[in-house]
């Protein structure tokens, strides 16, 4: 348990990891790249470990140093693994299911621990089916385990039934270029997250190849080809930065980190400018993000749709506001780690925090910080429950963080930074 200490303003200049969501895109597209790359910054974390253990296993050399990691592309070759261990790691499992689709021969197993089992996978299983691919969940209940008998990815059209996770149509994204044929995808329904298939498409770019996209990102082509292994630099990640950021916010303070470039790939940094609007002064300069507080900070209504991992930063922010914040377009939430939708809205009322909850939104009605107290925060194994709510502690005496440790899997250091933020407190 992690009992965290209150501080006055906050005023620091500092530097996050390298991005999670960049990371996981970077490795597979570089184990899938004809030569050598070399990342550069990239981040190390129970997360990236789970995927560079997997690449491993289906053939992938990957050579770790600090600060960067050598990954000796395949061109697209796979070795059928046998069985895969992927934890909690949602973003490899919708990943690496792809690209365990492209070995030739052989049967490989993907599984994760009790949540991955719960989380669905479903509509990822379809579009690789149209595909041609042979894929069953065990259970039958469109989540993991997984199980595929390999034999390449024949390509052509294919339909993605929804888009809620973003993950499934850039796990399909990232492997097209492989397939047998030239490779089309049609997706039903509304694209949320929108920013991270944008990534991905960038990260695609930078190796080499390009795909055709449809009006609002509901129609894909992509020519078949083979990225080109390069040395690439990753850049700081924007959903660890967001905690400084509230930190500078809630405290009345100041904060720069270094690493969160402008413009970003990360759809997350925008976050910076929700905050602008609820009263704080952002500037940007070409290495990152300065965010200074306001003289006070007022509710907004705002669809986070395109940014759900920055959505409980906000809400806890909103706790210090006036008035109400309405954070709309978030019923994909409840498909995280845990079900963040429930949990931020839970343990914001152990705080005293006035909070509603509905299918798809929330309501954090602020009252300026007033009248909170402190409680043990449960963080249903979740990272950023436990990161987002140390943020409240900066201000409200008594706040203590269970599992303080889950936050290895994007950020195993956050607490010996936040120490250091916490001395710049004056």
């Amino acid at each position: 348990m992690k009992t965290i200490q209150p501080v006055g303003k906050i005023d620091a200049i500092l530097e996050v990891p390298g991005s999670k969501s960049i990371t996981q895109r970077a490795l597979v597209v570089a184990a899938l790249a004809a030569g050598d790359s070399v990342l550069l910054n990239p981040l190390v974390s129970e997360d990236t470990d789970y995927s560079i253990a997997a690449l491993r296993q289906l053939g992938v050399t990957v050579e770790c140093q600090p600060g960067q990691w050598r990954v000796a592309g395949q061109g697209g070759r796979i070795r059928a693994a046998g069985d895969i261990f992927l934890g909690n790691n949602g973003t490899a499992t919708r990943f690496l299911t792809s690209v365990a689709a492209l070995a030739e021969k052989g049967t490989i197993r993907i599984d994760g621990d009790e949540r991955m089992r719960q989380r669905p996978i479903g509509p990822l299983l379809a579009a690789l089916r149209g595909w041609g691919v042979e894929i069953a969940d065990e259970r039958e209940n469109g989540c993991p385990p997984l199980r595929i008998d390999a034999k390449g990815i024949a390509g052509g059209a294919t339909v993605l039934p929804e888009g809620k996770s973003s993950q499934y149509l850039s796990s399909l994204l990232l492997v097209a270029p492989y397939a047998k044929r030239p490779a089309a995808i049609k997706v039903l329904g509304e694209v949320l997250s929108k920013p991270y298939v944008a990534m991905t498409l960038a990260v695609m770019a930078e190796f080499g190849i390009k795909a055709g996209i449809g009006r609002d990102f509901s129609e894909f082509n992509i020519d078949q080809g083979c990225y080109r292994g390069r040395e690439y630099e990753i850049e700081g990640d924007a959903s660890s930065a967001s905690y400084f950021w509230a930190a500078a916010a809630v405290t009345g303070g100041r904060v720069r980190v270094a690493n969160v470039p402008v413009p970003s790939l990360q759809g997350d940094a925008m976050l910076v400018a929700l905050l602008a609007r609820m009263g704080c002064e952002v500037k940007q300069a070409e290495r990152g993000f300065t965010l200074t507080a306001g003289q006070r900070l007022e509710g907004i209504d705002v669809d986070m749709g395109d940014m759900p991992d920055v959505a409980p930063t906000l809400a806890v922010v909103a706790a210090f506001a006036e008035g109400d914040t309405v954070i709309r377009n978030i019923a994909h939430l409840r498909l995280k780690e845990c079900d963040r939708l429930t949990a931020v809205v839970t343990e914001l009322r152990k705080l005293g925090v006035a909070a509603d909850e509905f299918p798809d939104k929330m309501i954090v009605h602020g009252q300026g910080g007033v009248g909170l107290h402190g409680a043990t925060i449960e963080t249903y194994r979740d990272h950023r429950i436990a990161m987002s709510f140390a943020v409240a502690g900066l201000k409200i005496p008594g706040v203590e963080i269970l599992d303080e440790g889950c936050v290895r899997k994007s950020f195993p250091d956050f607490w010996t930074r936040w120490e250091l933020l916490q001395k710049e407190g004056k």
